[in-house]
């Protein structure tokens, strides 16, 4: 009984700490991309392209993350 609740526990610190990082991540790419936006206005398709690209892998990267979490707690 203890395991299955520390597994538990132990999957969901995970799956925050990696929805954490994965937020910080998309903030620091916004950021980023909104101060290049406001440098060269005539490239902003572009950056505004590289952006969303860069936002999906890192969003994809997390759901790995909390699809390995889920598996860790259900196993």
């Amino acid at each position: 009984m203890l395991d299955i609740s520390l597994s538990y526990a132990g999957a969901s610190i995970g799956a925050g700490i990696i929805a954490l990082g994965a937020g910080i991540g998309v903030g620091k790419i916004g950021s980023a991309a909104m101060e290049a936006m406001s440098r060269q206005p005539e490239m902003s398709a572009k950056i505004q392209t590289a952006m969303i690209i860069a936002c999906a892998l890192v969003e994809g990267v997390a759901l790995f993350g909390v699809l390995v979490c889920l598996l860790i707690a259900t196993k």
